[in-house]
C-alpha cells in the first residue's frame, strides 16, 4: 500500500478545482451515459475501500466501470486530480453539528469521533490528506461545521482553527496507525500476537530477565490490558481526553478575561 502521497504525481490545483465545484465537467457521448465524474469518484472510492488506496489506478477504475482503460481521462485528468474528488466526496458524509447542543466539549468530542468512523469506513483516507488541500465545497463546509463545536468558548479566531487543528491531528494520526495494523495483518497474513511471538525465541537468545525492567513491567501491563500490542480506541481516547484537558484550561482563562473586561463590568 502507498503510504506517501508525496510520492505520486502531485494534483493540478487548478484542474482539480474545476471538478470540485463542477465548472468542468464533458457532456456525455451521444448515447453513452454511463460515465460521470460522480461515477468515477465512487467506483475509485469503492477500490479504495476494499483493496486499499495502492491499488487504485486509472486502469483499475475502467475495469471497474466496465469501460475503456482511457474512458475515464475524458472526465478526470488523472490518479492525483481523482484522489482530490475522492477525499472531498467522503467528507460529504460527515454529519452537522448543532451549536446549541451540549457544551464545547461534548461537542468537539463528536467531531473527533465522527472523523474516526470516516477513517474507519475509508482507511485510504489518513494516507491521502496532506498539509495543502485543495479547497472543495465538502471540505470548506466540513471545516465551517466543524468550527461551530467551538461557539461560546471565548476563543481567538487563531485559536479556534488551532485547537481543531490539533484534535483532528490526533484522530488522523491514531487512523493511520490503526490502519498500519490492518494492512500489516493483510501484507503478512500475521496478527500481532503472531508477529510477537515471533519475536520471542530471538528476544529469549538476546536477553535476560531484569535487563530492561521498566520496559518489560510497562509493556507487560500495556499488553494486558489491551490483550494487544497497541489498541487504536485506548490511543485516541487517551490523547483525546489529555488534549481537551490542556483546551479546557485555554477556555476558562478566556473566559475569565471576558468577564473581567470593561466592557462587561460597566
Amino acid at each position: 500500500m502507498t503510504k506517501d502521497r508525496g510520492k505520486w504525481a502531485k494534483s493540478d490545483p487548478t484542474r482539480s478545482l474545476a471538478l470540485l465545484w463542477r465548472t468542468r465537467e464533458p457532456a456525455p457521448r451521444e448515447g453513452r451515459t454511463e460515465l460521470s465524474v460522480e461515477k468515477i469518484t465512487r467506483a475509485a472510492i469503492g477500490i479504495a475501500d476494499t483493496e486499499g488506496v495502492g491499488a487504485l489506478t486509472m486502469r483499475r477504475v475502467s475495469e471497474e466501470l466496465g469501460v475503456g482503460t482511457m474512458s475515464p481521462y475524458t472526465y478526470v485528468p488523472g490518479k492525483a486530480e481523482l484522489i482530490d474528488l475522492m477525499m472531498d466526496t467522503v467528507y460529504g458524509e460527515l454529519p452537522g453539528i448543532d451549536p446549541a447542543s451540549g457544551d464545547w466539549r461534548d461537542r468537539l468530542e463528536r467531531v473527533a469521533y465522527s472523523n474516526w468512523a470516516l477513517y474507519h469506513d475509508h482507511p485510504w483516507l489518513a494516507y491521502v490528506e496532506t498539509s495543502r488541500p485543495v479547497l472543495g465545497p465538502n471540505l470548506l463546509a466540513k471545516y465551517e461545521r466543524e468550527l461551530t463545536a467551538l461557539a461560546g468558548t471565548g476563543l481567538t479566531d487563531l485559536e479556534l482553527d488551532s485547537v481543531l487543528t490539533l484534535v483532528l491531528g490526533q484522530v488522523r494520526n491514531t487512523a493511520r496507525a490503526a490502519a498500519d495494523v490492518v494492512e500489516l495483518q493483510r501484507s503478512t497474513g500475521m496478527t500481532d500476537d503472531q508477529w510477537w511471538q515471533g519475536q520471542a525465541p530471538w528476544l529469549a537468545k538476546f536477553t535476560s530477565p531484569g535487563d530492561h525492567p521498566t520496559a518489560e513491567r510497562v509493556g507487560s501491563a500495556a499488553g494486558a490490558e489491551h490483550q494487544s500490542s497497541y489498541d487504536p480506541e485506548h490511543a485516541l481516547r487517551f490523547g483525546l481526553d489529555r488534549l481537551l484537558d490542556g483546551v479546557a484550561v485555554l477556555v476558562a482563562q478566556r473566559q475569565a478575561e471576558y468577564a473581567d473586561s470593561p466592557a462587561t463590568t460597566d
